[in-house]
């Protein structure tokens, strides 16, 4: 058995702080710990493995409910993957909505940028924001 990590040792070793394993820990998302005799948590190298994957997970926009069962599938090496596909299809479908919402966005503010009026009484911004136009 390898030398057990203190919990300062697992945040850098896997990229994810304090108090995001503390509340991992209070969630299920990762095992409680062994402690030592003085209450220190002790963690090994398997914990680093599943932080990693719980916070590339997050980088991916998957909730923590879904890397819950990402994490079990995880662990049934033998079960099919088809939920595991479906999830990625739904956050690619996701993502390419937020991306049109975005580039909507990014089309209605290059209308409104560059206001040459000086005077707030006839700025782009706010007249599209209280719907009016008295100066287009």
């Amino acid at each position: 058995m390898s030398k057990p990590l203190t919990i300062g040792v697992l945040a850098r070793e896997s990229g994810v702080n304090l108090e995001t394993i503390r509340f991992y820990e209070r969630s299920g998302l990762l095992p409680e710990p062994q402690r030592s005799p003085s209450g220190y948590r002790h963690y090994q190298e398997q914990d680093v493995r599943r932080l990693r994957f719980i916070r590339r997970g997050r980088e991916l926009g998957f909730s923590l409910e879904e890397i819950r069962s990402l994490l079990d599938l995880a662990a049934h090496p033998e079960r099919p993957c088809a939920s595991a596909d479906q999830m990625v299809r739904e956050h690619l479908d996701s993502i390419a909505t937020r991306i049109r919402d975005l580039q909507n966005m990014q089309a209605e503010l290059g209308k409104l940028a560059g206001c040459q009026s000086g005077h707030a009484e006839h700025c782009r911004l706010l007249e599209a924001l209280d719907d009016r136009h008295c100066c287009d």
